[in-house]
């Protein structure tokens, strides 16, 4: 199972993008890139809710060390007006959906997705990202053809850090969980990963809130993806 955005592929650049055309639009201060980044991983509901706001605790994230306050959008809790996010969504997915599919994947991605089907490893992608999104990034980088199976943040009704993704994936491939390993790039993965009981590798160049993952957290640190099978093989 593997993750998409951060893992698979570098997304941030077209997701800062959208973003800031989104915010434009509403006569709001565009963002670096490297703090749109620092939103991404859980969603874009929580994504476009951080970039209005900029704050990471709407979801109970410690934001002081990231230095990415602004005074005239805070709001408290870091929840946007609802006329506001509902306006922002709107232009958000107006604006992704014509770039989405200009990302590109990481060094050593089909390499590695290459070397793990031909080892005859089932494959699936699990992500936070809505299908509308996922689907079409995928397939336009040559990457859907390598997995049996793809699960968004919208296929079930919970997402990662939730297990039920990682769950729903091993009963569809009639495995258990603990043969079954999660590849991702944030707390988020190995948060979900270790809910469910399967093993878990990070790669150290995705999206985690500008954090860096330490080797105790996880079963393995790959560097990239042609990595992979010479830790399950």
């Amino acid at each position: 199972m593997i993750d998409l955005d951060g893992t698979l592929m570098h997304t941030a650049p077209e997701i800062a993008q959208a973003v800031n055309r989104m915010l434009a639009d509403m006569s709001k201060p565009a963002l670096d890139e490297k703090q749109v980044e620092a939103y991404i991983g859980e969603g874009v509901t929580t994504l476009i809710k951080r970039c209005l706001t900029q704050r990471l605790d709407a979801q109970g994230l410690d934001t002081q060390h990231l230095d990415i306050q602004h005074p005239d959008i805070q709001h408290p809790g870091g929840e946007p007006d609802a006329a506001v996010f509902a306006k922002a969504q709107k232009l958000f997915f107006e604006y992704y959906a014509k770039i989405v599919s200009e990302s590109k994947p990481y060094p050593g991605v089909v390499a590695g997705l290459q070397a793990l089907r031909s080892a005859g490893y089932r494959l699936a992608c699990v992500t936070n990202k809505q299908e509308r999104f996922t689907l079409p990034l995928l397939e336009a980088s040559n990457l859907l053809q390598y997995f049996e199976l793809v699960v968004s943040g919208d296929t079930l009704q919970k997402k990662k850090p939730e297990p039920d993704q990682i769950f729903y994936i091993c009963e569809k491939f009639g495995v258990s969980v603990q043969e079954a390993v999660l590849i991702g790039d944030s707390n988020i993965d190995i948060t979900a990963a270790r809910s469910a009981g399967c093993y878990v590798f990070a790669v150290p160049y995705g999206y985690n809130q500008g954090r860096s993952i330490g080797a105790k957290s996880v079963d393995a640190l790959i560097n990239n993806m042609s990595d992979v099978l010479d830790l399950i093989h």
